[in-house]
């Protein structure tokens, strides 16, 4: 099984303890088109703040699929191709002191 990572960060897998692999990107980078949507006005201390809803479409880059491999892409794009398989994200992150994502134990489908 072939994975491609097609975020734009390094995705690191620590899957068994002392054991990880790093997958550098691969400099595709699929994109979801989004739209804001006006929901809703609400005032706060007198001033109009609009809350938006942001509706995903098109998902833009995304390679076809191929045999025997899996491309590692962001939770957005896996929701906008509910159908597609051989999308999958990080999952079961691990964090550092300071809260930032630093490997992921699991690979999951959304």
């Amino acid at each position: 099984m072939k994975l491609i990572n097609c975020t734009p960060h390094p995705v690191t897998l620590q899957l068994v303890e002392g054991w990880s692999i790093t997958l550098e990107p691969s400099g595709i980078i699929p994109r979801a088109v989004a739209a804001r949507v006006a929901d809703q006005v609400i005032v706060v201390d007198g001033m109009p703040i609009t809350i938006y809803r942001v509706e995903f479409g098109e998902v833009q880059e995304l390679p076809e699929p191929q045999e025997d491999t899996l491309y590692i892409v962001s939770s957005i794009v896996a929701r906008a191709c509910p159908d597609r398989r051989d999308l999958v994200v990080p999952d079961d992150t691990i964090r550092d002191a300071e809260g930032r994502i630093v490997a992921a134990r699991a690979l999951a489908r959304v």
